[in-house]
């Protein structure tokens, strides 16, 4: 068990990542992790997430023509 309680990962166990260095073995400790997006990741994300946007715009359309016909 970690010196400080939970990990900060949330595996519910110590690990190195809450710096008492105890190592365990949640997959968290060491290594490089990125920060950012890469361009071709943002634009991929973003045209995923507009995609969805167009999708709920036309279900609300939908939902707003129904309810003007069944006045």
């Amino acid at each position: 068990m970690c010196e400080r309680g939970k990990c900060k990962c949330g595996s519910g166990s110590g690990c190195d990542c809450c710096d008492c260095g105890c190592r365990c073995g949640c997959g968290c400790e060491g290594g490089f992790t990125r920060r950012f997006q890469t361009k071709a990741e943002q634009t991929a994300e973003l045209e995923e997430y507009l995609n969805d946007l167009k999708t709920e715009v036309q279900a609300v359309e939908e939902r707003l023509k129904d309810l003007k016909r069944n006045k």
